[in-house]
């Protein structure tokens, strides 16, 4: 639908104006460290943790130096993945049913 492709392409837009891509970093690597998150980054397998520690370090290196990667290193809209939402609902899931465990 119209609607539909409409909607992508502010997605899209809204993406790149937020400009963490340029720093070669993806959505999740932006995420607020709460309790949750820092659960699921321990649950994260070795090779995709060592990966985001590496996009972050390289994006501080470049905002210090205010500098962005050249274009053809952004991360694009369609290769972003949400890799740590699996873990990250997991946790959530978890800490819910120990509240209401809790509550009884």
């Amino acid at each position: 639908s119209g609607g539909g492709r409409l909607l992508e392409r502010i997605r899209k837009w809204y993406y790149n104006a937020a400009g963490f891509n340029k720093l070669g970093l993806m959505r999740d690597d932006t995420l607020h460290e709460d309790d949750d998150v820092k659960e699921a980054l321990k649950r994260l397998p070795e090779h995709v943790y060592n990966e985001r520690v590496f996009r972050i370090k390289r994006a501080l290196d470049l905002s210090l130096k205010h500098q962005i990667l050249p274009k053809d290193q952004w991360v694009k809209y369609e290769e972003d993945h949400h890799y740590l939402e699996p873990y990250l609902k997991e946790v959530i899931r978890e800490r819910h049913e120990r509240e209401a465990w809790n509550k009884k």
